[in-house]
């Protein structure tokens, strides 16, 4: 199986997509937790998802070259935080790489991009500071 890297993904400017409420990403990787959050909101604190076993919240599924997200808590993620409304931010590391060395962590924030269903990527070093 071949597939990118998240980091080869973030550097050539790679977009996924969403489709109502399942993101699909170009790239494989060991998520630790995920976080849906609300922008431009003191009040609202983000969704963490760390339970990645409980069928109701989110569906985790792998094609040979993406990985497919479905937020069951959501039904239509666009329309919902996409407008600058809102991000999703994956904790994760590269695929198969050791999750136990923090230099292989990183924080990813997927972005939703204007009047489109297309999704961008962007590393960042803490999603408590956007």
């Amino acid at each position: 199986m071949s597939y990118k890297s998240v980091l080869e993904c973030t550097n050539k400017g790679e977009k996924g997509f969403v489709l109502k409420n399942s993101v699909f990403l170009p790239f494989h990787c060991e998520m630790l937790s995920i976080w849906i959050g609300k922008e431009m909101s003191f009040l609202a604190s983000p969704d963490l998802i760390v339970d990645f076993s409980d069928p109701e919240t989110i569906g985790i599924r792998e094609g040979d070259t993406y990985t497919n997200l479905v937020f069951r808590k959501w039904k239509d993620l666009y329309k919902e935080i996409g407008h600058h409304k809102g991000h999703i931010i994956i904790h994760a590391a590269e695929k198969g790489m050791d999750i136990f060395k923090i230099d292989n962590l990183h924080y990813i924030r997927i972005g939703f991009l204007d009047n489109k269903r297309e999704v961008a990527f962007e590393l960042i070093d803490d999603p408590f500071l956007l």
